[in-house]
């Protein structure tokens, strides 16, 4: 009885630690969004990332309530604060965008919002007990892994351009705290719909910090061009624009 009422303990420990930083991941793009409504476009960044998250949170929430899967309801406080700010995010993206992205992030919202809508009723009117709790847990799972495969477009850009401006640090080490939290959450409770998507997560949010941290690298490369520039005729003016624009991946 001792060792399972530690187990509880450290289960709910790492789901209040998985709450904390999945918080912060949530709020991690508020900088991104920041430059977005100051410049009033969205540039090159992608809104993709930002309704998979929103799918997720959809789902997440779902298989957290207590009549789909049971001791999980930190999964769904979670959830239900990160959908808020996701939501708000991929309206700040739909005023923004260009007039063919608003279209297609229009698009694939409508779809994530009708492919939710029809799992929930699904479940509730046709599914009970364990087949409920597997229709949503796999739902659940699928959309996490889509969430956390959505930035390897970045992580391809990055490669391309040998730039890290659009691939944010603090939200890929946001990912790779709260995926690891809540993996060890599943492990503990012994739930595979949450161990198996939030390990992938974990993984691939590794190889965002050990790209950032290859390619964060080669801005200072950069920056000593920039300087030797001078002597080759570039003018001071155009130089210090180019590192206003550097300054954005700090």
């Amino acid at each position: 009885m001792g060792h399972v009422h530690v187990i509880r303990i450290l289960h709910t420990t790492f789901g209040i630690f998985g709450n904390v930083f999945g918080i912060l991941l949530f709020l991690a793009p508020m900088i991104t969004f920041k430059r977005i409504i100051m410049k009033r476009s969205t540039e090159k960044f992608s809104g993709v990332p930002y309704l998979m998250s929103l799918f997720n949170c959809l789902f997440s929430a779902w298989y957290g309530l207590p009549f789909v899967s049971p001791n999980n309801t930190l999964l769904t406080v979670l959830a239900s604060i990160g959908g808020a700010l996701e939501a708000i995010y991929v309206l700040i993206f739909l005023i923004f965008a260009p007039k063919k992205e608003k279209f297609k992030i229009s698009g694939i919202l409508f779809l994530v919002l009708s492919i939710f809508s029809i799992v929930a009723l699904v479940s509730v009117l046709k599914l009970h007990g364990d087949k409920r709790k597997l229709l949503c847990g796999l739902a659940f799972a699928i959309t996490c892994i889509m969430m956390f495969g959505a930035p390897l477009t970045v992580m391809r850009q990055v490669i391309k351009s040998k730039s890290v401006e659009y691939m944010p640090f603090f939200l890929s080490l946001s990912i790779f705290n709260s995926s690891t939290s809540w993996a060890i959450y599943g492990l503990l409770g012994k739930d595979l719909f949450i161990i198996v998507p939030n390990s992938i997560g974990s993984l691939l949010a590794c190889v965002q910090l050990i790209l950032y941290a290859i390619y964060r690298d080669s801005k200072k490369k950069l920056d000593v061009e920039m300087e030797g520039s001078i002597e080759t005729g570039l003018e001071k003016p155009q130089i210090e624009m180019q590192k206003n624009m550097e300054t954005y991946t700090l």
